[in-house]
């Protein structure tokens, strides 16, 4: 019974005899253009989002999915209590849907609320794969209701989204306006606030990697729901479908109370505001103050855009925009909670858990008093923010009796190589974790990472640990931010293996996951073949990302050709004189990263000199000799990144020669401008600038030792 519908309580019970419930669903390639360029998608019965998928418990749900793509797909029903072979997970629980074939998913439906169904394959979620799932009850109360799929929008392909991030590209910080550049904090009066990040080998902060030409509510920017008048109650049933953006909801006509979270329903609750994780669900009860028109805004957590869902009809009434973040003042923070070695340490006597202290608050010019424009006249002290400490279950959640099992985990990463790890370990680094039916599962998760990260498990509910004790809330994803400790548990109560991972889609993909493994379950018949589907389920993490940059400067070329995966490099940087006397050369180096902050890296190597006009056989700063003229050597040596970023490099050759080396690229001096430089005790120094263009062109400058001054311009791919 829904307690926050009066006239349900006098309802008559309503029998419903149970039946089998088909769609088709035709997933194919498309066309879209969301900010004025045709760029491609996926569409399912030709419409992003795909349709609503309705049902009723006790149903039996049957669905067709017909690929008319040339690549494999794969459906998963998030939330959903099914049999395992179904989970919709490539290579876990199931073979990829093959191109131009049909998948039969089939299941019960022994639950109810709000919930959604999406592609597990690669990226496909990015580009449009995703769509409403709602289990209704028997006695479903009497009230209009909405469901509403937020989305973020790129115009990248998203394998060149990904590619950037593990290559430290900050294009998207550029289009965002967010780079905290020298120039920027200076202007902003936290030059040392600047420095002291770099010194703790930080770079710029964040809370958002990619850039969104457009966030969606049902596939449009803004959409308008005019059939409501004064006094009316709308239910939204909010699902954040974006790829990896959190979105701050709220309500110009007044206050909204929450009813309902990842499928279950929770004792109503009235905030002003609450943010929503990628993967989420909120249902939430809205009321039409007058007959005038009102917004429901869903704000991108770094602000740079929103959309908006307008219900009733006359006078538009916006809701209050959210000021923008105060990146520096965010930055201080993280300083102060940053030590040396790369981990988080939280401020003494601070209990932090279930996003009851949000630690980005001193970003919310909203919260901190500055830029109170953005919130107009209300009071930001009273604001009231929802946060998991509010959920209360509307009936017991206590788990039956049985052996518990512990499991801890820290949630662990690096931004720079954007690596993210449990216990610093990626999935194919991982051994399944074997669980029993009948034991009680609980979970300790520790953030040590600055980004939050929105835990999923496949096919169960947990309950999160709250202080609301036997009513605890039941959820399948959990929204953990920096340096929370956060309790869930879980009756372990099915077969087969169940994926745990970060939602955020380019943290799932880089390895931020486990598995749990049901012990003595039956084969999976969608799984013919064990050993090769766990070598390709291993392969995401392990996928290996290209990066290439080109000098094509007057006084010759200098570049650099990486190949790189979480752990491993294989780069070659080449130094080509346009003049004979300029010579060229080249290293190349294969190595792996070592440790949690990645900041080590042995490797071995080739280094080639040659210079046909001059044998520079002088001697270098440990006063060995240097032959330039035609030097193959054999390295191996160590790289370490130091406080400011800076890079030393240590190594000695095949011919007993050493040198020392240290580093830095892309020092941000402005929006665009970087600055570089290098040298080493071969003499060898460089440095320059570069002005950032476009995502690929950037106009360059540099002096070379070798080579003198040279202007023009540089290629990044």
């Amino acid at each position: 019974m829904k307690k926050w519908i009066a006239s349900d309580k006098n309802s008559p019970s309503v029998k419903r005899q149970p039946k089998s419930v088909r769609y088709d669903l035709y997933v194919k390639d498309t066309i879209v253009n969301y900010s004025g360029k045709e760029k491609k998608a996926i569409a399912i019965n030709g419409s992003i989002p795909g349709p609503v998928l309705t049902f009723t418990e006790g149903d039996t749900a049957v669905v067709y999915v017909h690929n008319l793509m040339h690549m494999e797909t794969s459906i998963h029903w998030h939330g959903v209590f099914l049999p395992n072979r179904y989970d919709g997970v490539p290579y876990l629980t199931q073979m990829p849907i093959k191109p131009h074939s049909t998948f039969v998913y089939k299941f019960p439906v022994i639950q109810n609320g709000t919930y959604w169904y999406h592609s597990h394959t690669e990226l496909q979620e990015q580009s449009g794969m995703y769509g409403a799932l709602i289990f209704n009850k028997v006695n479903e109360p009497d009230v209009p209701t909405i469901p509403v799929v937020l989305s973020d929008w790129t115009d990248m392909n998203p394998m060149e989204v990904e590619r950037f991030l593990h290559n430290a590209n900050d294009w998207s910080a550029i289009k965002k306006g967010t780079t905290q550049s020298y120039v920027e904090a200076i202007q902003k009066g936290h030059f040392k606030t600047k420095l002291t990040n770099e010194w703790k080998r930080m770079s710029a902060m964040d809370v958002s990697d990619v850039y969104y030409e457009k966030f969606l509510s049902n596939g449009k920017p803004a959409i308008d729901y005019t059939q409501f008048k004064a006094g009316d109650k709308v239910r939204l049933r909010m699902i954040n479908g974006g790829a990896s953006t959190y979105f701050w909801l709220s309500y110009s006509g007044g206050k909204i109370t929450v009813v309902g979270n990842d499928g279950n329903d929770v004792e109503p609750v009235e905030v002003d505001r609450l943010i929503i994780s990628p993967s989420e669900t909120y249902d939430v009860i809205v009321t039409i103050p007058q007959n005038m028109q009102y917004e429901f805004l869903s704000t991108a957590e770094d602000r740079i855009n929103s959309t908006s869902i307008w219900l009733g009809s006359g006078m538009k009434m916006p809701a209050k925009p959210l000021g923008k973040l105060k990146y520096f003042e965010g930055m201080k923070m993280m300083n102060d909670m940053m030590k040396m070695d790369g981990s988080m340490a939280p401020m003494e006597g601070m209990e932090m858990s279930n996003q009851q202290m949000d630690m980005n608050n001193v970003m919310y010019p909203e919260i901190t008093g500055h830029d109170m424009k953005a919130m107009g006249s209300q009071d930001a002290t009273d604001l009231v923010t929802l946060n998991y400490g509010m959920l209360r279950a509307t009936e017991k959640t206590t788990l039956r009796k049985g052996p518990e099992r512990l499991l801890k985990f820290e949630l662990t990463g690096n931004m720079d190589r954007y690596v993210w790890t449990l216990d610093n370990k990626t999935v194919s680094e991982s051994d399944r974790i074997l669980i029993k039916k009948g034991e009680n599962v609980k979970i300790i998760l520790y953030n040590n990472s600055m980004m939050r990260h929105p835990m999923h498990l496949h096919g169960h509910d947990f309950r999160v640990l709250n202080g609301q004790g036997e009513y605890a809330p039941l959820k399948n994803v959990l929204d953990i931010l920096p340096m929370e400790t956060d309790t869930l548990e879980f009756a372990a109560t099915e077969s087969g293996d169940w994926f745990f991972h970060c939602h955020i889609l380019y943290h799932m993909m880089s390895g931020m996951g486990r598995v749990f493994s049901y012990e003595n379950s039956p084969p999976n018949p969608e799984i013919p073949d064990p050993k090769y589907a766990q070598r390709m389920l291993n392969s995401d993490d392990r996928m290996f990302h290209l990066m290439g940059m080109a000098g094509l400067e007057s006084n010759g070329s200098d570049g650099q050709f990486m190949l790189a995966n979480t752990r491993y490099r294989l780069s070659t940087e080449w130094r080509l004189g346009f003049k004979a006397h300029h010579g060229m050369e080249s290293e190349t180096y294969f190595g792996k990263y070592l440790g949690k902050t990645q900041w080590l890296f042995p490797f071995i190597g080739f280094d080639y000199h040659y210079n046909p006009v001059r044998d520079e056989r002088e001697r270098n700063l440990l006063g060995q000799l240097s032959n330039q003229k035609n030097r193959k050597a054999l390295t191996a040596g160590i790289q370490y990144t130091l406080p400011m970023l800076i890079v030393a490099e240590a190594r000695v050759d095949s011919k007993g020669k050493l040198r020392f080396q240290l580093k830095r690229e892309d020092v941000p001096i402005t929006n665009r401008l970087r600055f570089n430089f290098s040298a080493n005790t071969d003499k060898e120094y460089m440095t320059g600038f570069r002005y950032i263009v476009t995502k690929y062109f950037s106009l360059s400058t540099h002096y070379d030792s070798d080579m003198g001054y040279g202007g023009g311009i540089t290629l990044s791919y």
